[in-house]
């Protein structure tokens, strides 16, 4: 859990929620009761049958802050199951770069047992140069020519859409992906329908988001953007958010807008324009995944809304919190997302069909909250907010743009 340094007239608030925290039990994953919880046989490290290692590769559609951070932390769960030695990964230069991260991994991680391909690394660039279509036929050459990849890592939506196909057998884990039904990368919450796909996913994730959203804000009129095609509205959980703007009675404003078919540049101005518009209609505005989310964007992107005063909330997590959302559900450094990873790894390199394995996953109810953001748009987090918080930020974080931005 991160630390941070709170403001003083916060602090005597928050020191029932430290007191809570240390009474509180432990917060328990969907998957950690004792019927859905593997056997510690079943995950024992072991080598492939003629004693060489197991070699994962890894495909993203882009840069991501998710992807790196979920890749760290399902590491770090396969460290603490034995299939790594413990390693310490260096200071974060650019939270979205995952290449970076995997060349760490490549050189650096010791293991008897699994082995991170340095040149099975395949990132696309939001198909900003090089078209998607291009990079998933370089990925299923590598998996269906050379054949030299045990296990592949598609994380997010555009990754597990490319693998959820017959083209190859690989086993592949569908990570950080935003709605892998909606955008129909598996059938079911309980079915992936390929034998070699398993894809995490937690089926009322966006509903108890938005839920979480309108008890503290207690808003009428919520605002959502996204891109109007069978991939932005999944992005966006438009379903969810609208199953429960229907069940509270809010209003739901929305705006659509090129967020994927254009460069992230481009996306995010798009998604700028759109917030100009909602800013004089809405009460409130529930950020979802698109291109235009780029965290050295987020400055530009928030401003019509934060002069507006408009309370926001990010559907990806709390690192845009960090860097300038009021709220969002807090992830405890993705910790139990990766061990949950982690654990599907270690049952599917010991022989497991992927399709077998438990796909469901719900995140824990905890809170982060941005104190400098709720100063500025006139949000005054009442004392139980600040205890149900796993993380409090009292800055805005600027991400440095990247030598590639548009």
């Amino acid at each position: 859990m991160p630390c941070f340094r709170l403001l003083p007239s916060v602090l005597s608030r928050c020191l029932a929620c430290c007191l809570a925290l240390l009474l509180a039990a432990a917060p328990v994953c969907a998957q950690d009761d004792a019927a859905s919880m593997p056997s510690l046989l079943a995950m024992t490290p072991q080598k492939k049958p003629d004693g060489t290692r197991f070699r994962i590769g890894y495909f993203e559609g882009g840069p991501y802050a998710h992807y790196p951070a979920t890749l760290k932390a399902t590491v770090q769960g396969l460290v603490d199951l034995g299939w790594c030695q413990p390693l310490d990964f260096p200071p974060v230069t650019d939270p979205e770069d995952a290449r970076a991260v995997w060349a760490f991994l490549a050189t650096n991680a010791r293991s008897e047992y699994i082995e991170f391909v340095a040149d099975a690394f395949f990132g696309g660039d939001w198909n900003e140069k090089t078209p998607r279509e291009t990079i998933k036929q370089q990925v299923l050459g590598r998996l269906t020519q050379k054949k030299d990849i045990d296990l592949m890592f598609a994380m997010g939506t555009w990754a597990g859409q490319d693998l959820a196909n017959n083209a190859h057998t690989t086993p592949t884990l569908v990570m950080s992906a935003s709605d892998p039904i909606g955008a129909k990368i598996i059938p079911s919450v309980d079915d992936s329908g390929l034998d070699h796909l398993n894809a995490r996913v937690d089926p009322t994730r966006y509903q108890r988001q938005v839920r979480l959203f309108h008890d503290i804000i207690g808003f009428k009129k919520l605002g959502v953007v996204y891109e109007n095609t069978v991939a932005g509205r999944s992005y966006a959980a438009l379903d969810d958010v609208t199953l429960v703007a229907q069940e509270r009675g809010i209003e739901l404003v929305t705006c659509t807008a090129e967020l994927e078919a254009v460069n992230t540049g481009q996306a995010s101005r798009n998604l700028r324009d759109c917030h100009e518009r909602l800013a004089a209609a809405v009460d409130a505005v529930y950020l979802t995944e698109n291109a235009g989310m780029q965290l050295h964007r987020l400055p530009m992107v928030l401003e019509p809304l934060n002069k507006a005063r408009i309370p926001t909330f990010s559907q990806a997590g709390s690192e845009e919190v960090r860097h300038g959302v009021l709220l969002s559900i807090a992830q405890a450094g993705f910790r139990y997302v990766g061990e949950f990873h982690a654990r599907t790894i270690a049952q599917v390199l010991r022989g497991a069909t992927p399709r077998s394995l438990p796909q469901r996953f719900e995140e824990p109810p905890k809170i982060a909250i941005n104190l400098k953001v709720a100063e500025v748009v006139g949000f005054d987090p009442p004392v139980d907010i600040l205890m149900a918080a796993d993380e409090i930020y009292e800055e805005i974080v600027v991400a440095p743009a990247p030598a590639s931005a548009n």
